[in-house]
């Protein structure tokens, strides 16, 4: 691990019995860098973010954060992880602004404070308006900014992104991509992404780690060396098919 690294994992292993699923997994990520991780089902994905938000005990090795290791073992205290999930997850019977601002809420930060530090979000998030609606007046792109503005409104330090756009249809996730590369860059945001999308993963990512099959292992890194911001256009750079194609190769090849 370097110095420089926000987010720092060492030798990670985490098994659920005699099924082992991750096995010696070690990664850095840079403040402000946007990584994915990409690997076939089962390959220990979820797992991995559910060892770095402390959700999953490892059985060997360290996660630690601008250098300092965390104490990973389930219901330890932590505030470095924003985690967002497949699903939205947002509650029917609650309007928007008061879905994002739950988390706050169940921190123990008053509602009407909670409701103050959500409401200036609305607007970068395209959900201006709408802070009074319910969930099912929403679009599935605008549930998934919803989704996503609780889970950066709480103020952690690394966002963990498990899918967030994988029950879009193509056109809203391609509109979503964009929309995410943008905010991101607006607020400096570190984060890590979960896909089965190659190209999502190329378009959104500085670099892409691909696990091996289970037990998930990192068999191959990728640098995605294309300029910001990016909108379909660079779909189109000679690049963005490289890496693509490298990604894809890499993923077929058994184990």
């Amino acid at each position: 691990m370097t110095a420089a690294a926000k987010v720092g994992v060492e030798g990670l292993s985490v098994s659920f019995g005699d099924l082992a699923v991750l096995d010696d997994v070690s990664l850095a990520v840079a403040p402000g860098e946007f990584v994915s991780v990409i690997g076939p089902s089962g390959s220990g994905k979820s797992t991995l973010f559910n060892a770095l938000a402390g959700l999953v005990e490892p059985d060997r090795g360290r996660v630690s954060v601008d250098g300092a290791v965390l104490d990973r073992r389930p219901g330890a205290a932590d505030t470095t992880f924003g985690y967002m999930p497949q699903k939205d997850l947002l509650f029917p019977w609650r309007t928007v602004l008061d879905n994002t601002t739950l988390g706050l809420e169940v921190a123990g930060t008053p509602r009407g404070r909670a409701r103050e530090r959500a409401r200036p979000l609305f607007e970068p998030f395209g959900l201006a308006g709408f802070e009074g609606s319910r969930p099912a007046e929403l679009s599935g792109g605008m549930r998934q900014r919803a989704a996503l503005l609780r889970t950066v409104v709480a103020g952690r330090e690394v966002l963990l992104l498990d899918e967030p756009f994988g029950a879009l249809d193509a056109l809203t996730r391609t509109g979503m991509q964009e929309w995410l590369d943008d905010v991101r860059a607006r607020y400096g945001w570190t984060a890590m992404l979960i896909t089965h999308d190659v190209r999502e993963a190329v378009f959104l990512s500085d670099r892409v780690l691909v696990l091996s099959p289970r037990p998930g292992r990192i068999v191959r890194e990728v640098t995605i060396d294309l300029p910001r911001p990016r909108d379909a256009s660079v779909l189109t750079d000679p690049r963005f098919a490289a890496a693509e194609a490298d990604l894809l190769a890499t993923l077929r090849t058994p184990g």
